[in-house]
């Protein structure tokens, strides 16, 4: 339970946010600029990440209310099988990190980006998100984003968004905008 009961959410429910489509992350942040909005504290743990992001400097400009965490170092590449060992070590460390956030008190919302993807990458397991779900406070909103999100996931969620690509400005030769895409 959140230890600030003026910004309680009440129930917390669990969302999924996967499938092909930009717009994951987006719509997790979203959602934390959201909260901010209402007093209510975010932590975001962005898994495979190691990259700079505008979010990481959005988040300098309100310490108080968002939290991000990358686990992931930009020269890290990405195998399924085995995973690199570095790569499995940081995903585990991560998960501990952004469960003990959760565990915390602190935070209203947790939002674990690019989890699903590290599940695609047996960085992360079925049975490590299940306990993460079930060790999740009633009054805790708790996100899991990244394509790929497996179907128990799927199953024991309240909400889940399924981004579809119809069409996008990649396939012409756009690349990465600062501020749009990062």
């Amino acid at each position: 339970m959140s230890t600030n009961k003026q910004n309680s959410l009440g129930k917390g429910y669990v969302q999924v946010y996967t499938g092909n489509g930009k717009g994951k992350t987006t719509a997790a942040l979203g959602l934390a600029f959201r909260a901010l909005g209402c007093g209510l504290k975010t932590y975001i743990g962005q898994f495979m990440k190691g990259q700079t992001y505008s979010e990481l400097d959005a988040v300098k400009k309100v310490p108080n209310f968002i939290t991000i965490e990358q686990y992931g170092n930009v020269d890290f590449t990405y195998t399924k099988d085995p995973p690199k060992p570095e790569n499995l070590k940081s995903a585990k460390a991560g998960l501990a990190k952004a469960k003990k956030a959760m565990l915390s008190g602190r935070y209203n919302i947790i939002i674990l980006d690019e989890i699903n993807t590290a599940y695609f990458f047996h960085l992360i397991t079925i049975d490590e998100m299940m306990d993460f779900v079930k060790a999740k406070p009633d009054g805790v909103e708790l996100v899991f984003t990244g394509r790929y999100a497996p179907k128990e996931l799927i199953e024991a969620a309240d909400l889940v968004t399924e981004m579809v690509e119809i069409k996008h400005y990649y396939k012409t030769g756009t690349i990465s905008r600062k501020g749009i895409e990062n």
